[in-house]
């Protein structure tokens, strides 16, 4: 059984709710259409770093968690190294799992 932050991402995406795709992604930031982005914990250090910047430079908050494989699984996709959550109430609920988790870490 997954936790509730990969069934609540799951639910977001089912609810068209969700970005992924790195240039879909920073395409909706640069719209200021993203309120959470969520990065996989296993990105290289570079897109890290990018990821980091974009998202202190357009104000999104970001969140580092799980690995590729399981975000994907999340969406029911292969896998996922950035998401984009776009509603408000979705990314807030999120942020609070993965902060009270020991599931993700806020960069």
């Amino acid at each position: 059984m997954r936790d509730p932050f990969h069934q609540l991402l799951g639910l977001a995406f089912r609810a068209r709710r969700v970005v992924t795709g790195d240039e879909l992604v920073l395409r909706a930031v640069r719209r200021g259409r993203v309120r959470l982005v969520i990065l996989a914990a296993d990105a290289s250090e570079r897109t890290k770093k990018k990821w980091r910047d974009k998202c202190a430079f357009y104000a999104v908050p970001l969140v580092v968690t799980s690995d590729r494989m399981q975000l994907g699984e999340a969406l029911g996709k292969h896998s996922r190294v950035v998401i984009g959550v776009t509603d408000e109430n979705f990314a807030r609920r999120l942020r609070e799992l993965a902060g009270n988790d020991s599931l993700g870490v806020k960069a």
